[in-house]
């Protein structure tokens, strides 16, 4: 059984149709890179499978549950199948890295404080800021701030790991290190989403790439079939000025 699976998922705004029915599943430990151009969908894609936007007609299954958002106490409870990091990190710049990483638990009570804050000092040590527990977002580089919200992320323990453009905001000295923590989780068996535009990460790193376009998926399949022998003419397009490759007819 998939872990995800995403039935004909539509989103508009006004009259832009932003999303045409997306439709895709995903299994346990894979990871799914989203690629394409700007205004294809791909950051309202993740936004609706977070439930920070309403749907507008679809259905998102996790582990066979039809998640459902008729109330706010629904939305919030499919949130938690769900941890998102954003590109601009979002960290509580008053509370210090550790209390970053707890509040979230603390406050949902999945744990006595103790038990959270072990946790938490676990998952710096995973990211690799052990030595940063007390200091806060400011005091940190922007690949430092990203790590933290990783650790935050996976704090609450959520079947699906989902990363919005997450090295966009990092100058190019820092996107190495934020990339290297996501292929440890991957590494680690963790089930990702990652919109990105790195290319390089999403061909070494990604089970399955998909490539969206206009609102729709364009194309979807192993990275080795996407970025060596993409089928879609638009999906070449894309490449090509990505990459600047070229293939064989």
């Amino acid at each position: 059984m998939a872990v995800l699976d995403v039935k004909n998922i539509k989103k508009g705004f006004g009259e832009a149709d932003v999303l045409k029915g997306v439709s895709f599943s995903l299994e346990k430990g894979q990871v799914l890179a989203i690629i394409g151009s700007s205004g294809s969908g791909k950051t309202t894609l993740l936004r609706c499978l977070n439930f920070l936007e309403t749907a507008d007609e679809g259905e998102i299954r996790v582990n066979g549950k039809q998640l459902l958002a008729q109330s706010e106490a629904e939305t919030r409870e499919n949130r938690l199948h769900f941890g998102l990091v954003f590109q601009n990190f979002n960290l509580f710049p008053q509370y210090t890295v550790l209390e970053n990483i707890t509040l979230a638990p603390n406050l949902l009570r999945r744990g006595t404080p103790e038990e959270n804050k072990k946790q938490a000092e676990g998952l710096l040590q995973q990211v690799g800021l052990s030595h940063k527990a007390d200091a806060y977002p400011h005091q940190l580089s922007g690949g430092q701030q990203q790590r933290v919200a990783i650790a935050r992320a996976l704090a609450l323990n959520p079947e699906i790991l989902c990363f919005d453009e997450p090295t966009s905001a990092l100058d190019p000295e820092l996107t190495g290190e934020v990339l290297r923590v996501i292929r440890g989780l991957k590494n680690g068996g963790n089930t990702m989403i990652v919109v990105t535009h790195e290319m390089e990460f999403a061909r070494q790193v990604a089970d399955m790439v998909m490539y969206m376009a206009d609102g729709i998926i364009e194309e979807m399949g192993p990275p080795e079939q996407i970025f060596g022998n993409p089928r879609s003419e638009k999906t070449r397009a894309f490449l090509r000025n990505a990459l600047d490759t070229t293939w064989e007819e």
